[in-house]
């Protein structure tokens, strides 16, 4: 059975003074992965996460989180998740328990349990009695996921959270938001402009390009008989090769062709039966990077 989308965006647009930041974005985004928003620089990435934790109205549309409406059940729907935008804002003259303790003031039932269970979690035990001026940005980062997450939201939505952070603090940030998926069954909307490290991190990806929703793609696929696939041919002669086969082209020293898991050795059998001398066969990958100057035109991303 099908598990209901966490987040619904249902023709979300927001229009200032005439102009259309985001138009008519449709987009579902189910439970328990980490979800990729990108888009070149100006796409209305920023404007829609706003919209999505309350901090700009809605134009027309709607967006759903956990079933409650954002424009009608604000309450309800905020309850649900826990955010970071642009940078987490800590009191840095207190350490990093007195903020973890004031922020929980804020939201019934959080306990001193649960927030002991998030600072391990986030892996701040050995530093969280220490003033938050004395972090790293890094550290800062973890203590903010640890706020964002201490009320067991539903969503966790991050904006550019590996703005500053150097190549071990990325790997850890997507070390614990993979965990916190697995673990905890949060759902992770996060924008970024690391494309390298979005491919890592999402299970799932949505490319906007001004304002509107260009493409959506599962990383994580899994290769099925059905499935279309890229494959490369390694043969001796590839141009002749790809007149036999007029629906492949020539990369270098193989034919390329889209087939399903289950076409591959009957293509194979056939190349040899014609005489080709197959050396080798391969799945052909594309980079997040090259699917994404694919889809936008080469629009820089931002």
């Amino acid at each position: 059975m099908q598990q209901e989308p966490v987040v619904r965006l249902q023709g979300v647009s927001k229009i200032i003074s005439s102009r259309s930041l985001v138009s008519d974005l449709t987009l579902d985004i189910s439970p328990g992965q980490v979800f990729g928003f990108l888009g070149p620089n100006g796409a209305g990435k920023t404007t829609t996460i706003r919209m999505m934790v309350g901090l700009m109205s809605i134009s027309k549309g709607d967006i759903i989180i956990s079933g409650h409406s954002v424009k009608n059940e604000f309450e309800q729907a905020v309850a649900q998740v826990g955010a970071i935008v642009e940078n987490p804002e800590m009191y840095k003259f207190l350490t990093g328990y007195q903020n973890l303790v004031h922020f929980a003031r804020m939201s019934p039932g959080i306990t001193k349990e649960r927030i002991a269970e998030t600072i391990e979690r986030v892996g701040l035990t050995a530093r969280i009695h220490d003033k938050v001026k004395t972090y790293s940005l890094g550290m800062r980062q973890r203590l903010g996921v640890a706020q964002a997450i201490l009320h067991k939201p539903k969503l966790l939505v991050l904006d550019e959270p590996t703005n500053g952070l150097d190549p071990q603090g990325i790997r850890e940030l997507r070390d614990y938001l993979r965990q916190l998926c697995q673990e905890e069954g949060i759902t992770v909307f996060v924008s970024s402009h690391l494309l390298s490290e979005m491919e890592l991190m999402c299970d799932t990806v949505a490319i906007i390009q001004n304002g509107k929703l260009i493409d959506v793609r599962n990383l994580r696929a899994e290769a099925g008989a059905d499935v279309l696939a890229e494959v490369a041919f390694e043969v001796n002669d590839a141009s002749r090769a790809a007149e036999l086969i007029s629906e492949a082209t020539v990369q270098g020293n193989a034919i390329v062709i889209r087939l399903s898991r289950e076409q591959i050795p009957d293509l194979n059998a056939r190349l040899v039966s014609e005489g080709f001398q197959v050396y080798g066969i391969r799945n052909v990958t594309h980079t997040l990077e090259e699917q994404f100057l694919q889809v936008t035109g080469g629009g820089s991303i931002g």
